[in-house]
């Protein structure tokens, strides 16, 4: 999914803070997908958690009739989209050729790299859409991979009275078989009620714990819906306590990234002519010219215009050391 924010600001990345819950601030989306999201990274308290830089998350919300999802083409570089669903289902397109419906439970894991576009489109049969869009950072050494399109369907696995499931990395004996250009972990968790499970976790990782539904706690510390658990390294279990109605939750790690980048809009890279150059390339290739044969390619399938980048601050975007 896209960052349609109508005005997005620069985002400069670091992790100085240990801020242990982070709270979510809402994000009008309008336009071509009118809803809110509920977003715990980049924020001021922290910027990554390992490789990952943007959580995003969403519904229930009813989409069926006018209010239905209909994200165009739009760019992405230097990251990787993760796409996880609880409700409903959306039709992806991608300038690889790539076609593909992410459904609850299953992964759909897009690597930008050096510059890919896509489009969303929730289906006929949807009527409420409710999930979570995660970003991945992508290391400098990888930012100029090819792009490429991945679906992976993790099993179930018992942990205790916990259901695990694996959709990057590994955990509890669990691995996903989807690429990863760093050490990094990504599971959903559901806990009936009153469950606890003690999770067994890389203490060379920092983790987060992004809390969907029910009531929950993380090592003894309550964690409201929508919040994000952050939990530095050194760490090598994990406490997690449902409440009444039971827990489902998503736990993102990785070792900590090492590295600043600069994100605006939908494009990652380490410096203000790093994205202003993206910027040019997809308005002059995709916009203004339509060139397929250019650095994002082209979705001849998609029955419409790609989504315009919206105008560069008039400053010049920094990176953080």
């Amino acid at each position: 999914m896209s960052n349609l924010e109508r005005d997005p600001g620069e985002i400069v990345a670091d992790t100085v803070s240990t801020s242990r819950i982070l709270e979510p601030r809402a994000v009008p989306l309008g336009g071509p997908r009118a809803m809110d999201v509920r977003r715990t990274l980049p924020q001021r308290q922290r910027s990554l958690i390992g490789p990952w830089c943007f959580v995003d998350h969403y519904g229930p919300d009813p989409v069926n009739g006018p209010g239905a999802m209909t994200v165009p083409p739009h760019p992405h570089t230097g990251l990787q989209t993760v796409s996880w669903l609880f409700q409903g289902e959306i039709e992806h397109r991608d300038s690889t050729g790539a076609h593909a419906m992410v459904r609850p439970g299953e992964l759909n894991l897009m690597t930008a790299g050096r510059g890919i576009q896509h489009s969303e489109v929730s289906t006929a049969a949807t009527t409420v859409l409710h999930g979570a869009q995660l970003w991945v950072a992508l290391p400098d050494s990888d930012r100029g991979t090819a792009p490429f399109f991945e679906h992976f369907e993790p099993e179930p696995v018992a942990f205790g009275d916990a259901t695990v499931r694996v959709f990057l990395g590994s955990l509890v004996g669990s691995a996903s078989t989807a690429t990863a250009f760093s050490p990094i972990l990504g599971a959903q968790l559901d806990l009936p009620a009153h469950a606890a499970v003690e999770l067994p976790i890389d203490p060379a990782f920092e983790h987060g714990v992004l809390l969907d539904a029910g009531s929950l706690s993380v090592d003894g510390e309550a964690l409201p819906v929508s919040h994000l658990a952050y939990r530095e390294t050194g760490q090598s279990t994990l406490r997690l306590g449902a409440g009444p109605e039971g827990a489902r939750l998503l736990l993102i790690g990785g070792a900590p990234f090492g590295e600043s980048i600069v994100m605006w809009w939908n494009f990652i890279g380490r410096s203000h002519d790093d994205i202003v150059a993206y910027r040019d390339e997809w308005q002059t290739d995709v916009i203004d010219g339509e060139d397929a044969a250019g650095p994002f390619g082209a979705i001849p399938e998609y029955p419409g215009r790609a989504l315009p980048a919206p105008v560069l601050p008039a400053v010049r975007l920094k990176p953080r050391d």
